[in-house]
Order: C-alpha cells, then sequence, then structure tokens
C-alpha cells in the first residue's frame, strides 16, 4: 500500500511539495526560542495558514509543523508529545481539503547515539511514539527530515514502517571539503545504501548549504538507488541582520535551480529554511 501512493503520486511526473515551516512561524510572531511544534495547541490558527498557503500556491504535498515533537528534544514539553503530534496532522490535514496530501515530519532528537546520551531502543521508541501520534492524526505519509547520523535516521525509518505509511527519509549534507558530507561524514551514496535497506520508500536531501549545491547531491543519491528522490534545499545561506535572520534569495532565482534538480534526478521538489507560498508559486510555474 505505502508503494501504491508514492506511485500514485508519480504518475503525473515530478511532485511539488512545500516550503518552510519554522521560518514562517517566526514570520507570523513565534517567539525565537520557541518550540513552532507548541502553536499546534496554543495557535492552531496561525499554523494552518502556513499549510493552507502552501495548498493555495500549489503544493501537492505538505507537510506537518512536528519537527522538533519527539519527547527528546521536546524536554519539558514532552508530556504533550502524542497531543502536538495528533494537533499537527489534523491541522495540516484541514489546510490540505481532499486534493493534497499531507506528510508527518519528523526530525533529529538532538541527543547522540555515540557518546551515549541514549540508546537505540529509546530513539527507535521516540520515534515509533512520533509516527503512531501522526498516523493517528490522520497523515498519508512520514518524512523522516534533516538528519546528520545515518544511525538515528536508521532507527527512525524502523520505527516509522510500522505505521504502514510509505516513509521518507532525508538527510542534511552540509559538511566535508565540497559540502557534500553530513555532519557525521556520511557520503549520499552510502545515506542511499543504507535508507533503502532500512526500508524508506524515497530518499533524499533536505535543508543544507543552498539549492545550489543541492544538484550534485541529488545526483549522487539518484545514482546510488533506483527509490525516487525528495530534495527541499534552503533558500541560499541566511545572514543575520540585527537579531533577525535573512535569506536574500529571490523566489525566481530558486526556482531557476528546479529544472537543473529534475534532470539530476529528483522526482520531489520543494523548499526549505527561507522558502515561502511565493516560491512554490513560481516552482509550481515551472512544474507544470
Amino acid at each position: 500500500m505505502a508503494a501504491n501512493l508514492i506511485r500514485e503520486l508519480l504518475a503525473r511526473g515530478p511532485v511539488l511539495t512545500d516550503g518552510a515551516w519554522g521560518t514562517q512561524m517566526l514570520a507570523r510572531g513565534l517567539p525565537p526560542g520557541q518550540f513552532p511544534d507548541l502553536w499546534n495547541l496554543s495557535h492552531p490558527d496561525r499554523v494552518e495558514a502556513v499549510g493552507r498557503s502552501y495548498v493555495d500556491a500549489g503544493s501537492e504535498i505538505i507537510l506537518t509543523n512536528t519537527f522538533q515533537a519527539n519527547r527528546f528534544a521536546l524536554r519539558d514539553a514532552a508530556r504533550d508529545v502524542v497531543a502536538i503530534n495528533r494537533a499537527g496532522a489534523q491541522i495540516s490535514r484541514r489546510a490540505a481539503g481532499e486534493r493534497v496530501k499531507v506528510f508527518g515530519s519528523i526530525g533529529p532528537t538532538n541527543t547522540m547515539l555515540v557518546s551515549g546520551d541514549v540508546d537505540k531502543d529509546e530513539l527507535r521508541a521516540a520515534f515509533n511514539e512520533q509516527a503512531t501520534a501522526l498516523a493517528g492524526g490522520g497523515v498519508d505519509a512520514i518524512v523522516i527530515e534533516t538528519m546528520s547520523d545515518l544511525n538515528e535516521a536508521v532507527l527512525a525509518v524502523e520505527a516509522a514502517r510500522v505505521t504502514g505509511l510509505p516513509v521518507v527519509a532525508c538527510m542534511t549534507f552540509d559538511s566535508g571539503r565540497n559540502k557534500d558530507r553530513t555532519m557525521t561524514g556520511v557520503s549520499p551514496a552510502q545515506a542511499a545504501e543504507g535508507l533503502a535497506a532500512a526500508g524508506a520508500d524515497v530518499i533524499g536531501a533536505n535543508c543544507g548549504v543552498g539549492v545550489d549545491s543541492a544538484a550534485p547531491i541529488c545526483a549522487a543519491l539518484a545514482g546510488a538507488t533506483d527509490l525516487p528522490v525528495w530534495i527541499k534545499a534552503n533558500a541560499g545561506l541566511p545572514e543575520l541582520v540585527g537579531r533577525e535572520v535573512v535569506y536574500r534569495m529571490t523566489p525566481a532565482e530558486y526556482a531557476g535551480h528546479v529544472e537543473t534538480l529534475l534532470a539530476a534526478g529528483a522526482d520531489f521538489v520543494g523548499g526549505c529554511c527561507g522558502t515561502t507560498a511565493e516560491f512554490i508559486a513560481a516552482m509550481a510555474r515551472i512544474i507544470r
């Protein structure tokens, strides 16, 4: 069933996903340093407005505002982890309506397996708790994203597969001489092999140093697997202006990279940090 949804989405050609959520929450008044995920309970209308903006711009898939909604990342708010995830799924489901799919976002736990902060069973249980809550809220698939540790990503994939939903698994490549390694030194080929072996239905990359560096990473991923490839890059590198983080890239500049990404093997394309509904609309004009 999981593979059927992915085939259905790709039957018409490349699939347009959504843009950033965290930076959009900041633009809507989220205090710096506060978890965006908590707004699922306190400001659901503002969260829904982000999802609806992407639907109106042409996204065929939107994510959920649950990137940090695991019990390790949430820390003192961990008691609300199930409620936050279910609410995030339901909010995006309302924004999506009947014509757009909702993929539940799962990010890293901000712990380190290698340092002994946590063990594999604890991580797997945390990811399973989140994935199960997202499934209960009505998502169509799970997206594991912004991972730098392949071992953690594999545990997340294994936990998410228990739901029976399709699983997308993405690493962040922003390190090494050519900025084509994860923070823990994993190459795109190694990531593709490990994520596919864990049972991911789609593999990919998100975040990183910017869309202008994404095509070689996309090509390396596509060359290492027969699975579909998912790419959501940042709108270039951010600048700190006073206390505000600013991305200078324009929607037109970002959309100018779409054809290159598709030629490099991308099947799903969208945006990460710094992108907005205007970026998605500009991409939609090229893809369609």
